[in-house]
């Protein structure tokens, strides 16, 4: 019986005669905890995909960026990334606070290669490695339960342009991002983000964050 694959599962790999193959891949590509390989793919790389599901069973994914290594793996078992700021709505840490389940996909778009993992996630508001994120609001804990390598032929070989501004770094001032500067915004941002449009270039309005959007500068 497995434990990887349900009936809904089954009926695919039956109707396109791929049950053996799903059983083979299950048998000895599929693992429970991660591999010094994983652990150095993963320690290599500065972007991940994050899914997350809420307590009614929506799903959502994000993007999660860092500088190279941000996602660390303390153990075959733990993997640790930061959540850094974003847009006040905390989807995906809500999601995870409420039901634990998510799902990470790790991709390196330049190699092309991937890795997905699957497990239990919980808010670490006093871990002990949290000094070592500048920025950071808490980190996120995830242990282990499932991981494997998926083929990359749909993967477009991509090269990194330069590394994001906005990323929390130890004694460097982070930039607000444009949208905190929009007008009407102003009087809903957190405490810690008041006046700060001021010294970074003014309020704009929607049409010229709309603006910046198209030129990449947002």
């Amino acid at each position: 019986m497995s434990s990887f694959y349900t009936q809904t599962h089954r009926d695919l790999q039956d109707a396109h005669d791929t049950r053996r193959m799903a059983d083979l891949m299950e048998s000895t590509i599929a693992q429970n905890q991660l591999s010094e390989g994983d652990i150095a793919y993963i320690g290599n790389l500065d972007m991940f995909f994050l899914s997350t599901v809420d307590h009614q069973g929506n799903p959502t994914v994000s993007y999660k960026g860092g500088d190279r290594g941000f996602v660390r793996a303390l153990d075959e078992h733990t993997l640790l990334f930061p959540a850094y700021d974003g847009n006040g709505m905390f989807l995906s840490m809500g999601n995870l606070a409420a039901t634990r389940r998510v799902g990470l996909l790790f991709i390196d778009f330049e190699t092309p290669n991937r890795l997905r993992v699957q497990g239990s996630a919980a808010i670490e508001r006093d871990h002990p490695l949290l000094a070592e994120y500048p920025g950071a609001l808490f980190l996120v804990s995830v242990a282990v339960e499932r991981v494997w390598i998926n083929c990359s032929r749909y993967i477009h070989k991509r090269a990194k342009v330069q590394d994001s501004k906005y990323v929390p770094r130890k004694d460097v001032e982070t930039p607000i991002p444009s949208w905190k500067r929009i007008d009407f915004v102003q009087e809903h941002l957190p405490a810690r983000d008041q006046g700060k449009a001021d010294g970074q270039g003014g309020v704009i309005t929607m049409e010229q964050y709309f603006g910046k959007l198209m030129d990449g500068d947002a």
